[in-house]
């Protein structure tokens, strides 16, 4: 019982430490102050008192103990000549409260320059400030965790590893077995606390999990130990690691053998808090531990430390009291207590007369500054092996790796902070640790995970009524299920692509076929009734709180779904063009009907045209830009001009037809959404999912516009009536229900709107479950196969496949055409329209289109000329020529000329573009003749 009064660590204790130091410290610097001087006791000039904390009547505070006492007297055997002395004042504490007070006494009455703390963690905290406040080291052999900052606080040293080094230590040897989770059973203190801190930090960085922790205090009884036993064994989880102090532990592994959980496939580790004393156990407790990994501090062999061994062994034959087996412990504390002696030694002696001063009510020492400085920078070969402080703690050292077997221990290898893990510290070799014998005499290696007691994986379904596609369940009876669909599909394709073989059962959920049923109550039945979930269970963020999920195997998203509300009605083909551009075409045939009209006018009919009235022929004319669309073979016009502006017309008739067609057809096959909320709308989502949630939650839908349906038939039955008659007005689902949904209807809804985010279908695990990222790999072998598109047209019919990307949303308004986007088309056309009537109604027009038609007769007539007479005078020649067309052009040939007044003044008469060629053809043919000007006014 008293060692466990020195093991047990509360952190409520701390406030009763912190109390008891202003109360006694108050009381000694009130002591020191009332002898009116600032004097402390005065030790002899070379004596140094040291404080030591211990339970002495423990039989590990009776091993420290001696091996401090032996310390002092080989010290001194080694160096006679040193002119200092450690005089050890020695304090018994059986509990924390005596700890607290032994302390105050020894600064009190001792004026010791430095203590040894107790042999557990517990008070470093509340010593390390008492040690700074008093100017005081406070040296600790124990402790592994840092209680405060050495940055502020430079007075905490701790002789032992820090447990930061042994938490790499640890993670390098899971991973060295290629375990990626296990659990932690660990005492449920602060330093427990600390430790699985550090362990995660460290886990982390290795890829390894932490399945389960779970804590045990000191104080628990066997029954509710292997309650958490029993509960480990039901879990997939096969290794687990033990941060305990001996006195827990030496309960723990009976226990654990007793609840099955040290048998073959299972993988136990332990830690230094537990390790060092596998000496000190009881032969039970060490047969319950048979195949157990451990590590510890590496101690290398010397004469020293074998010598030390003998004499320790004779001194406790000479002790009446119950000593615990030498162990690391005892050597740090060996080593600690000759670092203080080779510190003061160092020490200019003038400071040898100690004195401590009195400075607002306290007394501060003077010398254990200087004390902290020293002990900072010393180094020698002590028996624990190499001692050099490096901020505060021990310089990291080497573990070693063992394994018990039968009695005894195996060391299986070594961990090096430089190295890592390695066979041999010696050659140092680095190919893979011993052999080992693992919990049940098994020499195979566990993978760290099994399938539970049970003997075959329970999966999970749900039994549902609608969207069956995915999951369709049928209980057969006697406990055999039948289930088919694309998850089961996807699940069973996946056990091909593991790397080994699961027996399996499928287990229904709600077959009761209770309507208030939810997938995340399915979900909390793992692991008690599942091992895990197959179904169209989707990857959401609080489930993850529960479970682990593998990678999602299906689409992700949540989408709106609407009606489909064409605008369709019977002026439907007015609208691919903005009623402006309507009416420019309308004011554009008119204008060109005129100008037409005008053009023609000075035309003479012809021969097909002479039975015409001259009413009929007008209107002709005027309706010719819309009948030469439809009569395009007919000669419509007579005057060059005209035909002109003609094809001109034709190239804008031609886009603007073509642009219409085209709007047209868009409008009449694009689903065209005009969708709003109403004043009095509903929201179908589907029952049992988390889309409820999800819409109150995130998108801030009330719950009372929320309607459940099961099927793809009932959404589409509910969307029909709409929520005035008790449907409703849209669909909030995922994307592979709302694919089955339009692939059914696929005229009548439309996605809308934006993709909510989800994690997708995936495979559900309990938490830390290795399962899960097998199965992931598994699953990406599978969507990324071949055989994907069979699974998916399987299930959801031919054409179906996950790679369709969606359709994009079409914008809600109407592309209308309009007139702008055509200006520069009409820009063109009217162009060419007002140069025609430029050039055929106006003086000036008239005597420009004659004189380029003479510039260009006169360069074909030159052209002629020179091959026939090369060396001609070009002058006469220009003016001949110059003078017969003249003449030419006075009397042209009238077949088609329009009637025009006899010239007057000299003035030429014009002749239209379209009879050049006649006129060239009868000068070559000599059957040119002058009319007289009664044939100009026939027309």
């Amino acid at each position: 019982m008293a060692m466990l009064n020195n093991i047990i660590n509360h952190s409520h204790l701390f406030t009763i430490h912190i109390l008891i130091f202003f109360l006694l410290f108050d009381s000694y610097t009130t002591s020191a102050a009332g002898n009116g001087s600032s004097e402390g006791a005065q030790p002899s000039s070379s004596t140094i008192p040291i404080g030591v904390v211990l339970d002495t009547n423990s039989p590990m505070g009776s091993m420290v103990d001696l091996c401090m006492k032996m310390a002092v007297e080989d010290f001194y055997k080694k160096h006679p000549n040193y002119a200092t002395r450690l005089q050890l004042h020695t304090r018994n504490a059986q509990t924390i409260l005596d700890a607290n007070f032994a302390v105050i006494e020894l600064l009190k009455q001792e004026v010791v320059q430095g203590i040894i703390a107790p042999e557990r963690s517990a008070e470093d905290a509340f010593f390390a400030e008492l040690g700074q406040n008093a100017r005081v080291p406070m040296i600790s052999f124990t402790s592994s965790s840092k209680a405060t900052s050495y940055t502020d606080n430079h007075y905490l040293v701790r002789s032992t590893p820090d447990d930061a080094v042994q938490a790499q230590a640890l993670a390098a040897v899971c991973k060295e077995f290629h375990w990626s989770n296990l659990a932690v059973l660990y005492e449920d203190t602060d330093y427990g606390s600390q430790f699985v801190s550090l362990l995660n930090k460290e886990f982390q960085k290795a890829d390894i999990g932490l399945s389960y922790m779970v804590a045990i205090p000191n104080s628990a009884d066997d029954i509710d130990i292997l309650k958490e036993l029993n509960k480990l064994a039901k879990r997939q989880t096969r290794v687990f690691l033990v941060i305990m102090n001996v006195y827990l532990g030496n309960r723990l592994f009976p226990l654990a053998k007793r609840a099955g959980v040290m048998s073959e496939g299972y993988a136990w580790i332990v830690s230094n808090s537990l390790s060092v004393f596998m000496d000190s156990m009881d032969l039970a407790t060490h047969d319950s531990m048979e195949g157990v990994i451990g590590i510890r501090p590496y101690l290398s062999c010397s004469n020293d430390l074998d010598s030390f061994r003998g004499r320790w062994k004779r001194n406790v034959s000479l002790s009446s009291g119950s000593v615990m087996e030498l162990n690391a412990y005892g050597l740090w504390a060996y080593d600690a207590v000759t670092a203080l002696a080779y510190a003061v030694e160092k020490i200019n002696s003038s400071m040898l007369n100690i004195s401590a001063t009195t400075q607002k009510n306290l007394s501060v020492s003077t010398f254990g500054p200087e004390l902290v400085k020293k002990l900072s920078n010393i180094k020698f070969r002590g028996l624990s092996g190499e001692f050099e402080l490096v901020d505060g703690k021990l310089k990291a050292s080497e573990f070693e790796i063992f394994n018990v077997i039968g009695s005894g221990e195996k060391i299986v290898g070594f961990w090096m902070p430089d190295r890592g893990i390695v066979r041999d510290i010696s050659t140092r070799y680095s190919d893979g640790l011993k052999s080992i014998v693992w919990p049940g005499d098994s020499l195979t290696r566990p993978v760290g995970w099994a399938i539970p007691s049970s003997g075959k994986l329970r999966v999970g379904i749900p039994w549902k009524h609608g969207f069956e596609e995915f999951v369709h369940a049928t209980d057969l009876g006697d406990g055999h299920v039948k289930a088919s669909g694309f998850s089961i599909d996807i699940f069973l394709a996946t056990l091909e692509a593991l790397p080994f073989r699961l027996n399996y059962e499928f287990r229904i959920y709600n077959d009761t076929r209770d309507i208030n049923w939810s997938y995340d109550d399915m979900l909390r039945k793992i692991p008690e009734e599942f091992d895990m979930v197959v179904g169209d269970t989707t990857n959401w963020a609080p489930r993850a709180e529960y479970v682990d999920f593998s990678l999602p195997y299906s689409e992700s998203g949540v989408v709106l779904v609407v009606k489909n509300r064409k605008p369709f009605d019977m002026w439907i083909f007015v609208k691919p063009l903005n009623w402006d551009l309507w009416l420019a075409i309308i004011v554009s045939c008119v204008v060109m009907g005129i100008v037409l009209l005008v053009l023609e006018h000075r035309v003479a009919s012809s021969e097909v045209d002479s039975t015409m009235a001259p009413k009929e022929k007008s209107g002709m004319v005027y309706w010719s830009p819309v009948a030469v669309l439809a009569f395009p073979e007919r000669n419509m016009v007579s005057n060059g001009w005209s035909a002109l502006v003609l094809v001109f017309w034709l190239f804008m008739a031609f886009i603007l037809m073509q642009s219409y067609t085209a709007n047209l057809s868009a409008i009449l096959t694009v689903d065209q959404l005009k969708f709003a909320f109403s004043d009095n709308y509903y929201v179908g989502c589907q029952d049992g999912s988390f889309m409820k949630k999800f819409l109150v939650d995130r998108l801030h839908i009330s719950a009372s516009r929320l309607r459940s349906y099961a099927s793809a038939e009932e959404y589409h039955q509910a969307m029909t009536l709409g929520s005035k008659n008790g449907g409703v007005d849209a669909i909030f689902d995922e994307i592979p229900y709302m694919k089955i949904l339009l692939n059914k209807y696929d005229d009548q809804y439309k996605m809308a709107g934006p993709t909510y985010r989800t994690g997708g279908f995936g495979f559900a695990f309990p938490k830390g479950s290795s399962l899960a990222a097998h199965f992931s790999r598994a699953i990406l072998d599978v969507t990324q196969g071949s055989n994907m598109t069979e699974i998916e047209q399987t299930n959801f019919g031919p054409g179906y496949s996950s790679q369709d990307p969606l359709s994009a949303t079409i914008s809600q308004g109407t592309s209308r055409l309009t007139f702008y986007e055509f200006a520069g088309l009409f820009l063109v056309i009217g162009s060419v329209t007002v140069l025609a009537l430029f050039c055929s109604e106006t003086r000036i027009g008239r005597k420009m289109t004659t004189n380029a038609r003479q510039f260009v007769h006169n360069c074909i007539n030159f052209r002629s000329s020179s091959r026939l007479n090369p060396v001609v005078d070009s002058t006469s020649v220009a003016g001949e020529s110059t003078e017969g067309v003249a003449e030419d052009v006075h009397e042209p040939v009238q077949d088609n000329v329009a009637s025009h007044p006899s010239p007057q003044h000299g003035e030429v008469e014009m002749h239209e573009i379209a009879l050049i060629d006649n006129v060239l053809a009868a000068q070559k043919s000599g059957e040119i003749s002058h009319r007289n000007g009664e044939n100009n006014q026939s027309v």
